[in-house]
């Protein structure tokens, strides 16, 4: 059986982060595992509080889970400070953990900071040289790249900014475009765009943290990146489609997809 680690939050409300990867990775087949970066009090209104795990704890969780079961792709989240983004690249690095996707969160969708000032560029110079993608949403794209981005164009220019940071693959997420949802995959020669249908009157909670563990599940199963992305694509319209409104803040939620969808 294939493995796959995620590095990243808690999520209190079981919507995104280590729950909603798990769960994914659960349906793709692969055998999960985690290292649980911060703990966040969250629901359908927003995050409450964040509470940092240890860097060394951070660590030792991914040695944990390397020297006994090993690692064939890894996800990595939520990360919160640069003092866990420098011990995440340091283990990476040191274990050898390859295939990692990294979901840049900075912004929960309530704008709570999930990424510090401080973290960006720790991010920047030691963390995206050894991903085999990353996967920032339209935000976290302009703040990575320092290019305004609104549309398919200044995505792929993002992108290819992104890209000269060091990571093989970009994935720009175009969920929040407006129109229709266009992702924008740069891989250092060509551009790929990866059209979907918009799913009206539903507000998510957790959909980039399902799109990239989905991402991960399929390299670990020994999928291109363009065949992984394409995958995951079509795996979060479905998992938009099959969620569910919990709560009282108006959020919708990912409750699997299942009906054999796995191929």
């Amino acid at each position: 059986m294939k493995r796959v680690l995620t590095i990243a939050g808690s999520d209190s409300s079981g919507g995104a982060g280590i729950q909603a990867d798990l769960r994914v990775f659960a349906e793709l087949g692969v055998y999960g595992m985690c290292a649980v970066t911060a703990v966040t009090a969250q629901n359908s209104f927003g995050v409450q509080k964040v509470e940092k795990t240890a860097p060394r704890i951070v660590a030792a969780q991914i040695d944990s889970c390397v020297r006994d079961i090993g690692v064939d792709a890894c996800k990595i989240g939520m990360l919160y400070s640069h003092q866990i983004v420098s011990a995440v690249a340091e283990r990476l690095r040191r274990r050898e953990i390859k295939r990692v996707v990294l979901d840049p969160v900075t912004f929960a969708k309530d704008g709570t900071r999930l990424l510090l000032s401080k973290a960006v560029d720790r991010m920047k110079h030691q963390l995206l040289p050894l991903c085999e993608l990353v996967a920032p949403n339209l935000e976290e794209s302009s703040l990575l790249s320092k290019i305004e981005v609104k549309d398919v164009p200044s995505a792929v220019d993002a992108a290819k900014a992104i890209f000269a940071m060091g990571s093989r693959n970009v994935l720009i997420k175009g969920g929040h475009f407006a129109g229709e949802p266009i992702d924008v995959l740069f891989d250092g020669e060509n551009v790929y765009e990866f059209r979907g249908s918009r799913v009206e009157n539903r507000v998510m909670h957790g959909t980039g943290c399902v799109l990239t563990a989905a991402i991960a599940g399929r390299l670990a199963l020994g999928d291109s990146v363009y065949d992984a992305v394409k995958f995951a694509k079509d795996y979060v319209e479905r998992a938009i489609r099959s969620s569910v409104e919990l709560g009282k803040g108006g959020l919708w939620y990912f409750n699997g997809v299942g009906g054999g969808f796995v191929c």
